[in-house]
């Protein structure tokens, strides 16, 4: 049985967080509203001795054996399906690295965020924390991650990710000129406690993740930002077949060089923000990007790059669905869509 959620019952579970910017939106219509966990595989460890261990103050100690069958490698998504869905496909939207769904949530300065931009636009969302971030679950077997989670400190993201007018940026608090990102203090702080440790290690696993999460769910619109835009290129090149259209926001890598071809029935919408040519990164890895664009090009696909600031929407972070013009951008990628007839 369908059951509709008004948006009077979203209010009390969306509302930001005090201080955060008011908006007064229409409601939105749910049919459904869930999630579920996707993936995985079980790994056995042996060897290792059995602690004892106190789970509370106070309590009584018990005895842990940590040999035995784990699960691990799974994927954590939510759902949302509009009353009166327009979105010819349903939209998967997959985050970045050292971060989780909570990137197309609500803006760290508290407006709605990509997913409820598109959301109402009439497009299912599925919103995703990939393998060992967020509700994913988290594992510390070294034989299966293969190294040590990196976190992140408080300065690094503002100086690395665009925001900060380069070294010791934040100290001073000087954001590049024009910078959209909401980098007031209040703000960043509740970007930086989004962060969670990543592994460099695990991308068979994310990808093996995200191609059961494409498996379950069917021939899909996805949205990678960063890191998972190495997963958006193989996904797509494993299962041609369930990507009805690839939009990778400022893509941190390429995917296999030797399976372009698999790409060429499926269109794509590469955009990069502003600020790119003084980084010390960014112009080589815009320019590997560009190139592999080419190369499907060249073997029959159809990719589109915007450079944002080219198009007059300038100011934009390595963070674009987070910065104040984020409704902009994402206004662009939905006419995008709708040009390709995924939207009615």
């Amino acid at each position: 049985m369908q059951n509709t959620i008004r948006a009077a019952a979203l209010a009390a579970a969306l509302l930001p967080a005090a201080g955060a910017v008011a908006q007064s939106l229409p409601p939105v219509a749910l049919e459904r509203w869930g999630s579920f966990h996707v993936g995985g595989r079980e790994v056995v460890v042996t060897g290792q001795p059995v602690r004892e261990v106190l789970f509370s103050p106070g309590g009584v100690p018990a005895r842990v054996d940590p040999n035995g069958t784990y699960l691990m490698g799974g994927m954590y998504a939510q759902y949302m399906i509009p009353a009166n869905p327009r979105g010819q496909a349903p939209m998967l939207l997959w985050h970045g690295g050292g971060l989780t769904g909570v990137t197309w949530e609500t803006t760290p300065d508290g407006r709605e965020g990509w997913q409820h931009f598109f959301l109402r636009r009439g497009w299912p969302i599925y919103v995703s924390d990939a393998v060992e971030r967020g509700r994913a679950g988290w594992t510390q077997i070294p034989e299966q991650t293969g190294g040590q989670a990196l976190t992140l400190t408080v300065d690094n993201p503002f100086e690395r990710f665009r925001i900060g007018a380069g070294p010791g940026s934040y100290l001073r608090q000087q954001v590049l000129p024009g910078n959209q990102f909401p980098a007031d203090r209040e703000s960043y702080l509740n970007f930086v406690r989004q962060v969670v440790p990543r592994f460099t290690t695990t991308d068979a696993l994310a990808l093996d993740a995200y191609l059961a999460l494409l498996d379950r769910v069917g021939p899909s619109v996805v949205v990678a930002h960063s890191q998972a835009g190495l997963f958006g290129w193989r996904a797509a090149q494993e299962r041609p077949d369930k990507v009805r259209a690839l939009v990778l926001v400022e893509p941190a890598t390429i995917g296999d060089p030797a399976k372009v071809a698999a790409l060429r029935n499926i269109p794509v919408l590469m955009i990069y923000g502003d600020y790119i040519a003084q980084d010390a990164r960014w112009p080589a890895i815009r320019a590997n990007g560009v190139r592999f664009a080419e190369a499907v090009r060249a073997a029959g696909g159809s990719v589109d790059v915007v450079d944002l600031p080219e198009r007059g929407i300038r100011g934009n972070s390595h963070m674009i669905m987070m910065d104040r013009n984020s409704d902009e951008v994402a206004g662009l990628v939905q006419e995008w869509l709708a040009a390709r007839g995924l939207w009615r």
